[in-house]
């Protein structure tokens, strides 16, 4: 039964990857579609020290502590740094090249943890010599007592 899940819950990642469950960039809700400008704003930030203090009133799912007040353990030092050094070779203004849309029963633990829509948002590179674009996924939270915006759940892409 467990191999049985954990062929189910692979499988969900890799039809993700895939283009099966793309939207148009044009259904992109536009709160959504905020919260990746306001990422990419948060990136362009003086120091990586103040783009993690910034982040934090918009990460959700496992990127944050349970009480909400922080980011996890090592995000700030290997995710976040992983987006902050590589922002440089993306467009700017962002172009969105894909958007894959999906259902998540759950990200995160303790009181932050939320269940909602997921955005996997892929943006371009300055120039198609640096490499493909790269995703950064969003969820819309359902269901939460008090977490009700998008929140970034995923980094470390770029």
């Amino acid at each position: 039964m467990l191999v049985l899940l954990a062929l189910l819950a692979f499988n969900a990642q890799v039809k993700a990857q895939g283009s099966e469950y793309d939207i148009p960039i044009s259904e992109l809700p536009q709160n959504v579609e905020d919260v990746l400008k306001q990422y990419i704003e948060i990136l362009r930030s003086a120091s990586l020290d103040q783009a993690a203090i910034k982040f934090v009133a918009i990460a959700g799912g496992s990127l944050i502590n349970s009480d909400g007040s922080d980011l996890s353990r090592g995000k700030k030092e290997f995710s976040l740094q992983k987006d902050y050094n590589d922002l440089k070779h993306y467009a700017y203004p962002i172009k969105i090249t894909r958007v894959n849309k999906t259902e998540s029963n759950g990200q995160g633990y303790g009181e932050t943890a939320i269940k909602g829509t997921v955005y996997k948002i892929w943006i371009d590179k300055k120039s198609s010599d640096l490499g493909m674009p790269a995703p950064i996924s969003i969820m819309v939270p359902v269901g939460h007592a008090t977490i009700k915006t998008p929140k970034v759940v995923n980094i470390g892409s770029l």
